[in-house]
This record gives C-alpha cells, structure tokens and sequence, in this order.
C-alpha cells in the first residue's frame, strides 16, 4: 500500500516536534509579545477613554460656562435697567427738590419785595404827611400874616386835600 501524504513515523515526529516548538514558542512569546501588546493596546484604550472623558466633562463645563454667561448677560441687562430706573427717579428726585427750592426762594423774593414796597409806601405816606404839615404850617403863616378869613383857609384847606388826596388819610 502506498502511504498517503507520505506519512512515515519521521514525519510525524517532525510533525509533532514542530506542534510542540510552536505551541511553546506561543506559550513563550505571549508571555513575551502578546501581554506587552495587549497591555499597551489597554492602556491606549484606557487613554483615549479617558481622553473621551475629558473631552465630554471639558464640553459639560463649557456648555456650563455659556449658560452661566447667557444669564449673567441678561442679569446685566436687568441690572443696567434697573440702575438706569434709579438714575431716573433721582434725576426726578433733584428736579423736583430744585423746582421747590426755586419756588421757595421765589417766595422770599416775593415777600420781600411786597415787604419793600410796604416800606416804600409807608415812606411816602410819612413824607406826604410831612408835607401836608409843611404846607399846613404854611397856611398858618399865611392866615396869621395875612389875617385871612375862615372861608379863605376852609378853601386853602380843601384845594390842598384834592391835590394830595384823600386816600392818604384815610389809611
């Protein structure tokens, strides 16, 4: 019978040396290749997870950041209105204060001049009477120097009441 493959016992011997060289030489450079590989591809996966990780967080805190600046932003715009609400309520505040001081010191200058002019009156009211004593002294010198009668000093009298006026007396 021939051999298939040609199948002697050296061969299987060779065979079965070289299944044995193989498997320990496995063995042997997993230890050796393998786990060193393997731990280098875990620790890159472990890398770019992390890295991932990172990036994620990195994207969460800055998504964060623009939500926190979104309402600072419109926090800003209500405390820029409200700051300028107060400027306004103040500038009304003063406008108001100064129109009230303007009033009051429109008042005293009012009352004085209406106490100025009361004076001014009065002044010439004195000087109308002293006039009027003037002119009576007057007519007295005339009535004792010239002996005028009391018709003559009721009309001299008279004439000079209508030129001062009777107002003045009355008062």
């Amino acid at each position: 019978m021939e051999r298939l493959f040609n199948l002697d016992p050296q061969l299987i011997h060779d065979a079965v040396l070289l299944a044995l060289a193989v498997f320990v030489m496995f063995t042997f450079l997993s230890y050796l290749l393998f786990n060193p590989a393997r731990d280098f591809l875990k620790k890159r996966q472990d890398k770019i997870k992390n890295d991932l990780d990172t990036a994620a967080a990195d994207k969460a805190d800055a998504r964060k950041l623009k939500e926190d600046y979104n309402a600072k932003i419109q926090n800003i715009n209500a405390e820029a209105e409200e700051i300028l609400a107060q400027a306004r309520q103040k500038a009304l505040d003063n406008e108001a204060k100064i129109i009230a001081e303007a009033k009051e010191e429109a008042a005293r200058i009012l009352s004085r001049a209406n106490a100025q002019v009361e004076l001014e009156r009065k002044a010439a009211a004195d000087d109308m009477k002293k006039e009027m004593i003037a002119l009576a002294s007057l007519m007295a010198e005339k009535a004792v120097a010239g002996a005028v009668d009391a018709k003559v000093q009721d009309t001299m009298v008279e004439s000079t009441l209508k030129e001062i006026g009777e107002d003045t007396w009355r008062k």
